[in-house]
């Protein structure tokens, strides 16, 4: 069986992989961006190698170049098989200078990061309900006003544990939610992907 390392090698080679699906590599969905844990073989406390998180510097050719939070920069190859979110599944073509981003993917031998998914200005945000309109939801956030944006076929609110619905109508002011979504970069505004709610 081929491994997630061999398909991105020869993805980003060109030997004989061709495109590979992005469902083959991993999940694409927001929730593993926060996947809790180190990565297998990686010692808890030591940064994972096949991990970068940043800034984006800026975009060449099928390249990104990730100025990091630790002042490293990193930079990252999107492959054919790379799977991209920006508040849902995005073409290559939405990353751009000043986007946040978090990668996994293969580090190859001359540092480059072969990405298998890469999450474009994902935040994940709990507080408490300040206020909420159709279209908006003010939320407290250690002290800072979050201001978070109903995206009209894309926003959904999970209740209790329950189905994902389109109707956030289900959240309370003062209640205490957690927020996937994507952050626009340079402001206090995040478009909603996912609300949490847990009663």
């Amino acid at each position: 069986m081929t491994s997630r390392r061999d398909l991105l090698k020869s993805a980003l080679l060109g030997t004989g992989a061709g495109v590979v699906a992005a469902t083959a590599l991993g999940s694409l969905g927001p929730e593993a961006a926060f996947a809790a844990g180190p990565a297998p073989g990686v010692e808890p406390g030591t940064p994972d190698p096949d991990f970068a998180e940043g800034r984006i510097r800026s975009v060449k050719d099928d390249t990104l170049l990730v100025l990091g939070s630790n002042m490293v920069f990193h930079t990252i190859r999107v492959v054919g098989g790379t799977s991209l979110w920006k508040l849902g599944p995005v073409g290559f073509d939405q990353a751009k200078p000043g986007d946040g981003l978090y990668a996994r993917g293969v580090r190859m031998p001359d540092g480059m990061l072969a990405a298998e998914s890469v999450w474009l200005n994902i935040v994940n945000i709990k507080g408490h309900v300040k206020n909420i309109t159709r279209e908006k939801v003010h939320l407290d956030h250690k002290g800072q006003d979050i201001l978070c944006h109903v995206v009209a076929g894309t926003s959904v609110a999970i209740h209790a544990g329950g189905p994902s619905s389109g109707d956030l109508s289900v959240l309370r002011v003062g209640q205490h939610v957690q927020v996937l979504g994507a952050w626009r970069p340079d402001t206090n505004e995040v478009d909603i992907a996912t609300v949490f709610s847990p009663h």
